[in-house]
């Protein structure tokens, strides 16, 4: 029986990720907008990734960090560290109750403009970092996030990065390794 949920998990997890891959457009956030203490900035998630991946920020994601007296490189790496996690144990768990609490905590610095659904869209856009490559970057928490447009608390991105290695921890100790 624990094999058939095993494999059936699996199965739902890759049918999600082949669906959220092919259709990447309508499902993956193209905004970002970046809050430090009392201002705010729009940016293309594009020029997010660009520093994640370059290390080089564009002129006005450069200025916004100046101005929030933030180093790009310090951002960078919240944004490229890894957080290794199994996507089949991290779908479970997340769909607990010990999950809900961790999703919530996440999604106080990565949510939706609205506030509403934050829980959900930070659990699908955890699950599809996870499944591509057995890990979490915050970079792909961003880009896999589930709006055309999400915010981030720039002042608390540290915090998010701790968060997850916080629920990489509880994945471990919920699983006794």
């Amino acid at each position: 029986m624990l094999q058939f949920v095993s494999i059936r998990s699996c199965l739902i997890i890759a049918a999600s990720v082949y669906v959220f891959s092919t259709t990447a457009p309508v499902f993956a956030a193209e905004q970002i907008v970046l809050k430090y203490r009392v201002f705010r900035q729009s940016f293309p998630v594009k020029e997010l990734s660009t520093l994640a991946d370059t290390g080089k920020p564009s002129l006005a994601l450069r200025a916004t960090l100046a101005l929030a007296k933030q180093d790009p490189q310090k951002v960078r790496n919240y944004l490229t560290a890894p957080v290794p996690v199994n996507p089949v144990i991290l779908d479970r768990v997340l769909n607990s109750p010990v999950g809900n609490v961790i999703l919530d905590q996440i999604s106080q610095v990565i949510h939706t403009p609205t506030r509403k659904a934050d829980r959900q869209a930070m659990r699908s856009a955890l699950v599809l970092s996870a499944a591509k490559d057995n890990d979490i970057k915050l970079i792909e928490v961003i880009r896999n996030y589930p709006t055309t447009e999400v915010e981030v608390d720039g002042d608390n991105l540290e915090k998010a990065y701790r968060q997850l290695r916080s629920l990489q921890g509880s994945l471990q100790n919920i699983l006794g390794f």
